[in-house]
């Protein structure tokens, strides 16, 4: 009788799961595992939670929705806690596996997990296959070596657009052969609501109708919830026909997909989402916003395939450019920009959100991180690891490589890039909507001076009820200026290259 076991990782879901199918299709009995790591819930190198409160309840709903759904198909789901690539090979002999089957991941710990993995199982003669599925696109497939792959996303796209094919997603199997009771008995899981790291911190949810209210949308976890966002989305809602024209807003739960939670955790598949944008194309409209989403998932390969060519640069102070910049670590001034007090209202409302709500609108996202490094000239791993503590969508890839876009130190054709806030709040939130939403102490401010509170004069600042310095922070630094002050020592730093 032939055993395998599954190692699920970010890929918590039954459709499109290439490495689950493998399993099945090949073997007799099938143990389905997940691995709690306690490394992954180590502090970051400057001291942030590695997993927030956002993302570990959203881990949570995964795993029990994940859990569900195998039940309803044979299977049972085992958690364990253990580093994968000790407690790993020693179930895999307990149970006399043959294969462990898992899907790629691109971030340099991960792949360092797997090698170590793939080395131990050989020892005890196991073998590991390893399939590609949390991207659009298989790497193997790409019309150049990875170590070839473009440094700029446009000539990615156009290389790949048109001559790589996007493979159809796997149907979820319908049955799921689970090991004998003497062999199950064998592997050391726990009931997930019983495992310290998954329950330590507590749902942010003590006013669960005010964080409905002022979020975007409740994030649940699980492959279930993920589909239904996507039917959602495209098909009851229609919102897809407009997506190009309303994904850089930043109020309400469809100016965009909100894709990004489920298919960082691997509860949708990429592929999947596709053929619906697909089907959806052939059976209502195809234009400009149904490219656009394809357009998005492809950057997202993108970052995956950067981090699978440069490694551990996307993580270290230099970038995949390794620039030898003299960023500071201001503590002062990044505390004042993640609790939202720099004094610039579109800076202040977006860290609000997230620190509330685990969420921000890639608006935000680019407009706060070009802030922190081109304005304040804070180190960016400072604000990626905040990043990655708080986002309920947090993605290694997308993370750091948005971070090193932004920063200047990745992939990026402009010498200087920054996003003046002034004016992207004139343009995304010009009645000021979404400022006031997140900061109530400028929620009498007239639109037309709400992105500009310092400019309220005495007999202003009384008439609406907001003291500059008081209720609300004065501006940190000179816009301008200080910007000024960062190019020129960005070019500095690259004319010295």
């Amino acid at each position: 009788m032939t055993t395998s076991l599954v190692w699920f990782r970010n890929d918590l879901r039954l459709h499109d799961h290439r490495a689950l199918s493998r399993a099945v299709q090949q073997s007799d009995q099938v143990a389905c595992v997940f691995v709690v790591a306690p490394s992954a819930f180590e502090r970051t190198s400057f001291g942030y939670e590695r997993v927030g409160p956002f993302r570990l309840q959203f881990l949570r709903e995964s795993l029990i929705d994940l859990r569900d759904n195998l039940h309803k198909i044979g299977g049972v789901l085992h958690v364990v806690v253990g580093e994968p690539e000790i407690v790993l090979p020693r179930i895999a002999a307990d149970i006399e596996a043959s294969t462990v089957y898992c899907h790629q991941e691109y971030a340099t710990e991960e792949t360092t997990t797997q090698t170590r993995l793939e080395s131990s199982l050989c020892e005890s003669g196991c073998s590991l296959e390893v399939s590609s599925a949390n991207t659009l696109l298989e790497a193997d497939d790409l019309p150049f070596p990875i170590d070839e792959l473009p440094e700029l996303f446009t000539h990615f796209r156009n290389k790949i657009e048109h001559r790589t094919e996007v493979l159809s997603p796997l149907a979820a199997p319908t049955r799921v052969p689970r090991l004998d009771e003497k062999t199950s008995a064998k592997i050391p899981d726990q009931p997930i609501d019983s495992i310290d790291l998954l329950c330590r911190n507590p749902s942010r949810d003590d006013d669960q109708a005010t964080y409905v209210d002022r979020a975007v949308l409740k994030f649940v976890g699980g492959e279930s919830a993920g589909l239904a966002r996507v039917d959602d989305y495209l098909w009851k809602s229609d919102c897809l026909r407009t997506y190009k024209e309303t994904r850089n807003g930043m109020i309400g739960a469809n100016y965009s997909s909100k894709f990004s939670a489920w298919l960082a955790m691997g509860c949708l598949s990429p592929r999947k989402i596709y053929e619906e944008v697909l089907r959806y194309e052939k059976e209502r409209i195809r234009n400009e916003s149904t490219y656009w989403m394809y357009f998005e998932l492809l950057w997202r390969d993108y970052f995956a395939f950067v981090v699978a060519k440069h490694g551990q640069h996307v993580f270290q102070v230099g970038g995949l450019r390794q620039e030898s910049l003299d960023w500071n670590q201001d503590t002062a001034w990044f505390d004042a920009w993640r609790k939202g007090k720099t004094g610039y209202p579109l800076i202040d409302a977006n860290m609000r959100e997230l620190e509330e709500t685990g969420f921000m609108s890639n608006r935000g996202r680019q407009n706060v991180a070009s802030f922190l490094t081109k304005n304040l000239g804070i180190d960016w791993r400072m604000g990626a690891e905040w990043f990655e503590s708080l986002l309920i969508d947090y993605d290694p890839c997308s993370n750091y490589g948005n971070w090193n876009y932004v920063s200047g130190v990745g992939n990026d054709a402009r010498s200087f890039r920054w996003f003046n806030p002034i004016k992207q709040a004139s343009d995304y939130d010009p009645e000021g909507s979404y400022v006031k939403h997140w900061i109530p102490e400028l929620a009498s401010v007239p639109s037309d001076k709400v992105h500009t509170p310092w400019k309220l004069s005495q007999e202003e600042q009384h008439r609406y009820g907001v003291v500059i310095g008081d209720h609300y922070p004065a501006p940190l630094v000179d816009l301008f200026q200080s910007a000024d002050v960062q190019k020129q020592r960005f070019m500095k730093a690259r004319s010295h290259r």
